[in-house]
């Protein structure tokens, strides 16, 4: 493996750990609605769970409530209980055309729990780029033992590693301190 693509194989890596510390935290609940609340949602419909993304379109008309407009309206029912079923708490409200979910205002007890939440994504994030780190420098003293490069090229390989793991760790810290003001805020 050159060093060129030992570089790219890590930050790829790091990236895919980034997208998905995102896709967790958009499934963390603000005091807003979000159509990302639902996103975990599977329906059993036609003979298999299906996410609920695929079967309807989810909108946010207010900020405190959340529309799904099945593209079938014989599915509602079945979209109805597998929220019910979710343990995401919302009460669905269905009009026999479309599903509204009010989203209840966050007390400060269940802020706090989301926060430690994102920090635990967080923290998982910044854990899975460290060990992106550790494999990329394994490479690198693998790559100069069987002497593919020189020692000077090592440790510029190393250096190289710690500041892709710094800036993408900066990332996972930012996205985290987004997400907890977001929480927080009322």
């Amino acid at each position: 493996m050159t060093v060129d693509d030992l570089m790219l194989d890590s930050e790829d890596r790091m990236e895919k750990a980034i997208e998905i510390l995102k896709k967790n935290l958009s499934g963390i609940r603000t005091g807003r609605a979000n159509p990302g609340l639902v996103d975990s949602v599977r329906v059993d419909v036609y003979g298999s769970p299906t996410p609920l993304k695929q079967i309807a379109s989810v909108g946010v008309p207010e900020p405190a409530q959340i529309l799904i407009r099945p593209y079938d309206v014989g599915t509602i029912k079945d979209i109805e209980k597998a929220i019910v079923a979710s343990d995401l708490g919302f009460n669905p409200q269905s009009d026999g055309r479309v599903i509204r979910i009010n989203i209840p205002a966050l007390s400060t007890d269940v802020r706090k729990k989301m926060v430690a939440r994102i920090k635990e994504l967080a923290e998982e994030a910044r854990v899975s780029i460290r060990n992106i780190r550790r494999d990329g420098n394994k490479a690198a003293e693998a790559a100069e033992k069987n002497k593919e490069i020189s020692e000077d090229i090592r440790n510029d390989l190393k250096e190289q590693i710690q500041e892709l793991t710094k800036k993408f760790e900066d990332k996972v810290n930012e996205m985290a301190k987004a997400r907890e003001s977001e929480v927080m805020e009322d």
